[in-house]
């Protein structure tokens, strides 16, 4: 990054979006109150409106400035050029992102969003990693609910496992354990976009576990450890009793494969020590209850995602589901109803050579809205607060990286922020 001074330490675009809101709030109550920063947008007086609500939540902190912006080259340029850091909730990032990635990537600002995309994320590698290096600007996309808890555990995992036991990793199992949270219309309307905008050979191309990952797939990948009945090895479904059970598919499972995988790489083409394991593979799915229960699961999910894969019967299911099933883009879950939201997750790493498992687990108690707040001004602070330094990211300098890369100073700050992360328990 430049080491000229900027006028803000952080920029938070799309401040007036649904999830901008909530990140604006954590950014308001936990950064630091001398960090310089602004929320941006087109709509100087929706701005304003949320500028005066963080005001009232928190009267003993400066109000944020104001920047109003259009997501075009040269305005976008200026913004980066004002500020070491740029949060960005605006998408489909399929449709608004690149441009704001783009400019942070040649101007050596830092960048962070919560996009679930990784189409999108495997064009911007092609596009900008090695801008991004060039110019000491520290992208990490996936930074909210896709895919930080995955991520993070994965990391916390594998350093326990080395640490403890001087072995590398070979699997990592994840689950959804219980939760109780809602969903957006910007989250809905994603997944409904992804199917028309990119054809099925570069969703099946850029959606391999692997496929964002710097160094290639292991020859020998570990199975999940299960103990399966006939019925529900025919079913595809593991019976993993350290995760309680019976395991069905994981909603994020495919997205969040790809982002720790890319971790995995990262760390293993940095040095032998610092990696997961050579042979590392993540595995995620969602606990269930019941046998009936995670097969209706798994095939309601399944064929949900071939109506929508193939145009004819897309054109027909999606108006839909946008009619009668999902909020409209902006909208999502109301501060009464997220009130007992909660979410918690499992996992079990398993040594190289099955020697030693460890068990973990990451909770919260709050939603996954409130949960892509938390995180991404959490890793805000540590990248505008020194914690980077001594961690991949702070090695690196610069490029398309993960949330992983900020290493313990994220772990830590997720935790003082209210994440309970436990290993080895």
């Amino acid at each position: 990054m430049a080491s000229t001074p900027r006028q803000y330490d952080l920029v938070l675009l799309g401040a007036t979006g649904y999830t901008g809101k909530l990140t604006a709030e954590w950014v308001n109550r936990k950064l630091p109150s001398d960090i310089k920063w602004a929320i941006a947008g087109r709509n100087a007086k929706k701005l304003q409106s949320v500028a005066d609500e963080l005001h009232q939540q928190n009267p003993n902190r400066p109000s944020p400035a104001i920047e109003t912006v259009e997501l075009e080259k040269a305005q976008l340029d200026t913004l980066a050029r004002k500020t070491r850091l740029i949060i960005t909730t605006v998408g489909p990032y399929m449709f608004y992102g690149e441009p704001v990635l783009a400019a942070c990537a040649e101007n050596g600002t830092h960048y962070l969003d919560c996009t679930g995309e990784i189409p999108w994320y495997y064009d911007m590698l092609a596009k900008y990693h090695a801008t991004a290096e060039k110019n000491g600007a520290i992208i990490i996309p996936q930074c909210g609910l896709d895919s930080v808890p995955a991520d993070i555990v994965s990391y916390v995992v594998s350093r326990h496992i080395r640490k403890t036991f001087n072995l590398p990793t070979a699997s990592l199992t994840y689950t959804l354990y219980a939760y109780k949270t809602g969903v957006s219309g910007g989250t809905s309307t994603t997944a409904l976009n992804i199917f028309s905008n990119y054809s099925l050979s570069h969703l099946s191309k850029s959606m391999n576990p692997y496929s964002i990952s710097p160094v290639p797939a292991p020859s020998t990948p570990t199975p999940t450890p299960s103990q399966s009945s006939l019925l529900q090895r025919l079913l595809l479904l593991p019976y993993v009793p350290k995760l309680g059970g019976l395991q069905t598919t994981g909603l994020m499972a495919a997205v969040d494969a790809c982002l720790v995988h890319r971790s995995w790489g990262l760390y293993t083409s940095q040095s032998a020590t610092s990696s997961y394991g050579p042979n590392f593979q993540f595995k995620e799915y969602t606990r269930s209850k019941s046998l009936p229960g995670a097969a209706i699961f798994k095939l309601t999910f399944a064929l949900a995602g071939l109506l929508l894969a193939i145009p004819p019967t897309r054109w027909i299911f999606a108006p839909l589901l946008k009619a009668f099933v999902i909020p409209a883009p902006g909208e999502g879950p109301s501060k009464e109803s997220m009130k007992g939201d909660f979410m918690s997750y499992r996992a079990l790493g398993v040594a190289e050579g099955k020697k030693e498992e460890v068990l973990a687990k990451l909770d919260f108690a709050f939603g996954a809205y409130e949960f892509t707040g938390c995180s991404l001004a959490a890793a805000a602070e540590v990248l505008l607060t020194g914690g980077v330094e001594g961690s991949l990211a702070g090695e690196l300098r610069g490029g398309i990286l993960t949330p992983a890369t900020l290493g313990e100073a994220y772990v830590e700050k997720l935790r003082a922020y209210g994440v309970n992360i436990e290993v080895g328990v």
